[in-house]
């Protein structure tokens, strides 16, 4: 009897579960769909299936390619995008070491204060952050990488504090006492450890700073356009027109990367996430 009322509720949750993966997952096959028609069958019919009346091959592509100079601001997300990240892995993963090792009223109060930055609206602090960072020259295609440094180190040092917190203090003596010094503890016998966490970490940041439009506009403006600032800008046209099928097709080239990115790494956010968390 129990065997059959748990198989009964492996099976509700099993619908419960492609029901909301196919709500996931029709926006984004729309978008590609879409991408594959004329514009002007976008509007009249975003549901309809490309046929031979609407379908215009990779047109819709190669417009929004030469149109939004697409590759120069590809090149551009993606070396913001790694840069931000390994900035975000190296530097948060050493302070939630430093925080969890160095036990004092400093580093208490420290790691308060990254919690805290997480629960603060960008919004509130986007005026003051434009005008900073124009002050220190930080508006440029490096010095973003450190203002995303700033705003992702909050979830990347409580993530990463939780793990630290389950790493064994006496491979670190042992490594000590072969001579390490502390540099060289982290990166050879830490940092190997955080590994789940540091890929998680990496997964969350990359899809954040990836698919930013804020941030970007407000430092770089429209001279170093990022992909998702490019394809705005391109596909507006005059009074109000806009380019669907150009849009469309953008937005499908802008999402595999990530995606590509995602499924290579998946096996790790779970672990990364759970360890992160539950032994905070």
């Amino acid at each position: 009897m129990i065997t059959k009322h748990k198989n009964a509720g492996n099976r509700i949750l099993f619908a419960v579960l492609v029901v909301l993966a196919a709500i996931f997952l029709i926006p984004i096959l729309l978008v590609f769909m879409n991408s594959f028609k004329s514009r002007l069958y976008i509007s009249s019919a975003p549901f309809a299936l490309p046929n031979k009346e609407t379908m215009v091959g990779f047109e819709n592509y190669i417009n929004g390619l030469t149109s939004s100079g697409f590759f120069l601001s590809f090149l551009r997300s993606l070396f913001i995008t790694i840069v931000s990240v390994l900035l975000i892995i190296v530097c948060t993963a050493m302070t939630s070491w430093f925080i969890v090792r160095v036990k004092n009223k400093f580093t208490s109060a420290l790691y308060y204060i990254f919690a805290f930055s997480m629960i603060v609206p960008f919004q509130m602090v986007m005026y003051t952050m434009t005008y900073i960072v124009n002050v220190m020259n930080f508006d440029n295609v490096l010095g973003i990488n450190f203002v995303y440094l700033g705003f992702g180190a909050g979830l990347a040092v409580f993530m990463f504090s939780g793990f630290v917190k389950a790493v064994p203090l006496e491979i670190e003596e042992a490594a000590e006492i072969d001579g390490c010094n502390p540099l060289q503890t982290f990166f050879m016998v830490v940092f190997p450890v955080l590994k789940p966490t540091a890929i998680t970490v990496a997964i969350l940041n990359a899809m954040w700073i990836w698919n930013d439009y804020l941030l970007p506009y407000l430092v770089l403006g429209t001279d170093d356009k990022t992909v998702p600032v490019a394809i705005q800008i391109a596909m507006q046209g005059a009074y109000g027109a806009t380019d669907y099928g150009g849009f469309m097709a953008m937005l499908v080239l802008a999402i595999i990367p990530i995606i590509i990115f995602y499924l290579c790494s998946q096996k790790y956010i779970i672990k990364g996430v759970v360890s992160g968390a539950v032994k905070g």
